[in-house]
């Protein structure tokens, strides 16, 4: 980066020492690394712009100031890319851990509107890991033992979310359960019986109807560097807590530079929306059973936001295999992998085929008796 860049750079220097002050996770303010003095930041929750989706004179230029200056950082090995202040270096991916990590300039990326600040420190992200870890089945014995060494990084994700209203249009059959008693014979020790019984029928009719939905915040990761069902399992974020963006929120930490398009984003969304539109639809519907059911949905008055939310992405190496977890840096929800203990394994597959074999035998030994 050159010099000129570099020095218009803003920063967040200490009033009392002229130190390097970056956020602090417990007073939620800026933190001189080293004097202790802190700064207030002006912060804003829940009043991040809305900006519409298919608005094509909005003036996107301005959506690329970030308040501060970044440096993209690129890994050749996974494609991962990160944003760090100009004066902050790294000679290892986040994501993969490899050397293979390259400095670019000319950042182009939308800023974010909001952003949920750190309120998990390093420390109690392990402490909620180590207690996840207790909690999982099948683990080694020397594993759940070991005092586990992590690697941490603390990261700002980059999502997208969507708000969107719509109207659908749909058709369907709908079958209800009908029942009615029969005769029927049956033989029992040689000789033949007649008894009665209740059998279940279904009678379908047609259905149709229309649905308004108003979706509000569909959220979708615009990182496509992490596991996607990890990701999922650490989505617990509270964004009533969203903040205006504040550059201070970054000092001191990483932001990774979304990989999935606002285009990209919306495919999902609409995926997501179509998903729930389906479950209320068929709520709606009633019935016993729904079968050839369609629908058409039409996405009004679509906006969109970017948003940061804080993860930390920590990985561990066990018998000389890497595991990866991540805590969720504003719950402190842990999501991750841990290695399984094949003897535990195959025990509890072994008592589970010996208690289904004794209810087997069990119920067949009823059958006998009965006959």
């Amino acid at each position: 980066m050159s010099t000129e860049t570099t020095a218009a750079a803003i920063r967040f220097p200490c009033a009392s020492c002229g130190g390097p002050m970056v956020f602090d996770t417990e007073s939620q303010n800026l933190k001189c690394q080293y004097c202790a003095a802190e700064k207030t930041i002006d912060s804003v929750v829940g009043e991040a712009k809305e900006h519409s989706f298919d608005d094509e004179d909005e003036d996107l230029e301005s959506l690329h100031d970030w308040g501060t200056e970044q440096q993209a950082v690129h890994c050749e090995a996974c494609g991962g890319e990160t944003l760090i202040p100009p004066d902050q270096t790294t000679s290892l991916c986040v994501f993969c851990g490899s050397p293979k990590v390259l400095l670019e300039e000319n950042v182009r990326s939308i800023r974010p509107e909001s952003i949920i600040p750190f309120q998990v420190s390093r420390d109690q992200a392990l402490s909620s890991f180590a207690s996840w870890k207790k909690k999982r089945w099948f683990l080694p014995n020397a594993f759940k033992k070991q005092d586990v060494r992590s690697e941490l990084n603390s990261i700002y994700i980059p999502y997208w979310t969507y708000d969107t209203e719509t109207y659908s249009v749909y058709t369907a059959e709908v079958g209800v359960y009908h029942y009615r008693t029969v005769t029927r014979t049956r033989v029992v020790n040689g000789k033949t019986e007649t008894y009665t019984t209740t059998e279940r029928y279904t009678v379908w009719h047609y259905t149709n109807g229309d649905y308004d939905r108003s979706f509000d915040d569909i959220l979708i990761p615009a990182s496509g560097h992490y596991d996607e069902k990890l990701l999922e399992k650490l989505g617990d974020f509270n964004l009533d807590e969203l903040h205006a963006y504040r550059p201070e929120y970054l000092s001191g930490y990483i932001s990774e530079r979304y990989s999935v398009t606002r285009e990209e984003g919306w495919e999902e969304a609409q995926d997501v929306a179509n998903g729930q539109l389906r479950d209320e639809i068929k709520d709606i519907i009633g019935g016993d059973e729904i079968r050839n059911l369609n629908i058409r949905t039409t996405f009004d008055d679509i906006t969109y936001k970017h948003l940061l939310l804080p993860v930390w992405n920590a990985s561990y190496t066990y018998k000389s295999k890497p595991f990866y977890y991540m805590v969720n840096g504003q719950t402190g929800t842990v999501s991750g992998h841990v290695p399984r203990s094949a003897i535990k394994i195959t025990f509890f597959t072994l008592l589970c085929l010996g208690v289904a074999a004794a209810v087997v035998l069990f119920v067949m030994s009823q059958q006998t008796s009965t006959t």
